[in-house]
């Protein structure tokens, strides 16, 4: 199977971000090849644990905003939900959703690093 469709089945909608790409996959591939290291260290859940509501939205609002350029949806979806909770000051309804995305995500991020070019 190829990557494209790799991420399709984990609901990355390629079919939109290549869109946004100008239909030019390799260009996509690289960028979201980049995903991971552009969310290193963006921890939310530390963050909300810790009491320090401004940098879990910070950093829930970066991660939701990188998700949303490369169409990776599920996650974009729950982070955009995660951002409104904390602004609400939801922290427990922010951290069931967080928990629910978290290995969602980590198949995503597994999926990318093995095949990054």
């Amino acid at each position: 199977m190829d990557f494209l469709n790799e991420l399709e089945e984990l609901g990355v909608n390629t079919e939109d971000a290549l869109e946004r790409f100008s239909g030019n996959s390799s260009l996509y591939i690289r960028m979201i090849g980049k995903f991971p290291a552009s969310i290193n260290g963006l921890e939310v859940m530390p963050c909300i644990e810790s009491g320090d509501l401004a940098a879990a939205v910070t950093n829930a609002h970066t991660i939701k905003g990188v998700t949303g350029n490369l169409s990776i949806t599920p996650l974009f979806k729950s982070y955009t939900e995660i951002v409104n909770e904390l602004r609400a000051g939801n922290a427990d309804k922010a951290k069931e959703i967080l928990n629910n995305i978290l290995p969602v995500q980590k198949k995503i991020l597994d999926c990318i690093e093995k095949n990054k070019q």
